[in-house]
């Protein structure tokens, strides 16, 4: 599912963050330690190698709502944005957490000139964050900070199961 808003591509697609090869960065649902871990974080540094590892821990430890950026090693990629969302029920106020880790990456983005970004469903997997709420989350982040973009011009969701993609299709098929 596609809209198009502002001059932005808007995109939600099940598949595999790991194997975007359009995009120049992706974006990884990191630890604070900006190490390798389960889900998507897992995916990324297994295909990207080691030295994604590396590369991050020179800014480690992160605290939920930032976002910092990598090379992508041997990802398709030209980067990673890690990003550390919220532990639901945890980290407090979520949704300003959660919220601030789409705008943290489209600004890192943004000042590193990537016109191509593809996000996972950000704190859902192991962090526990229900997924109905926090698509809706991300999808009001990303909408307010699309006017302001001037490098970005396509942001892609990546859902790994259908049924987390067909959450993020019905939500922004009624937004905007």
């Amino acid at each position: 599912m596609q809209k198009q808003i502002n001059g932005v591509l808007l995109e939600v697609v099940q598949g595999n963050i790991a194997s975007q090869p359009d995009m120049d960065a992706v974006v990884n649902a990191a630890n604070a330690a900006l190490q390798t871990g389960g889900g998507v974080a897992g995916a990324l540094h297994g295909a990207a190698g080691p030295e994604l590892a590396e590369a991050g821990g020179k800014y480690a430890p992160i605290s939920p709502g930032e976002a910092v950026i990598t090379e992508a090693f041997h990802l398709p990629n030209q980067y990673v944005i890690h990003c550390l969302g919220p532990v639901y029920g945890k980290d407090k106020p979520e949704e300003k957490l959660l919220a601030g880790c789409y705008m943290e990456a489209l600004n890192r983005a943004e000042e590193n000139h990537i016109k191509r970004v593809a996000f996972p469903s950000l704190s859902t997997g192991a962090f526990g964050y229900p997924l109905e709420e926090a698509a809706s989350t991300a999808l009001h982040a990303v909408l307010e900070k699309i006017p302001s973009l001037q490098n970005v011009k396509h942001i892609r969701f990546v859902l790994f199961s259908d049924s987390d993609a067909s959450v993020y299709k019905r939500l922004l098929e009624e937004s905007a």
